[in-house]
C-alpha cells in the first residue's frame, strides 16, 4: 500500500529527487515541459510500457499523459488538479515551518486515502464483473 510517510514518498518533497525520476523523459530541449519544469511543478516521472510520458504529482497523485512540447507543467497541474496544495504553495518546502509542513502532510494524507479508496472500489467492481460472468456461464450450462 502507498504510505505518504515512508522515506521514498517524503523524499519527493524535494525538487532534486523529483528531477532524478525524469530519466528517459521524451521532452528535453526547446520545450516547456522539460524535466526541470515538470519537477518544479511537483511531478515525478511514472512511465509505463505504452505511455513513456506519464507523470504524477507526488502530492495530489494526479497522473497526466499525452504531453505536448508547449504544455506548461504548472498550468496543466493547476487546471487538472485545482485542489492540490503543493502547486498552490507560496514558498519553497525548505522554507516551511514545522507546523506548516505538518499541515501540508495532513492534506497530502487525504489524497493518498482518496486514491487508495478509489483503487479498492475499482478492484471490487472488476472482481464483481468477473464473478457475474462466471455465474452467467454456469447458468447457461457452459461449464
Amino acid at each position: 500500500t502507498m504510505n505518504p510517510y515512508n522515506d521514498q514518498h517524503l523524499k519527493m518533497y524535494f525538487y532534486e529527487n523529483r528531477l532524478k525520476t525524469f530519466e528517459g523523459w521524451p521532452f528535453e530541449e526547446d520545450c516547456l515541459c522539460t524535466p526541470e519544469n515538470m519537477a518544479k511543478a511537483g511531478f515525478v516521472h511514472t512511465p509505463s510500457e505504452n505511455s513513456p510520458d506519464t507523470a504524477m504529482c507526488f502530492f495530489c497523485l494526479k497522473e497526466l499523459e499525452g504531453w505536448e512540447p508547449d504544455d506548461e507543467p504548472k498550468k496543466e497541474h493547476k487546471s487538472h488538479s485545482p485542489s492540490c496544495h503543493f502547486i498552490a504553495l507560496k514558498k519553497k518546502v525548505e522554507e516551511l515551518s514545522v507546523e506548516e509542513f505538518v499541515k501540508l502532510q495532513m492534506e497530502r494524507q487525504k489524497f493518498f486515502i482518496n486514491k487508495s479508496n478509489k483503487d479498492a472500489v475499482t478492484k471490487f467492481r472488476e472482481a464483481g464483473k468477473l464473478r457475474r460472468a462466471d455465474i452467467s456461464k454456469t447458468a447457461m450450462g457452459e461449464e
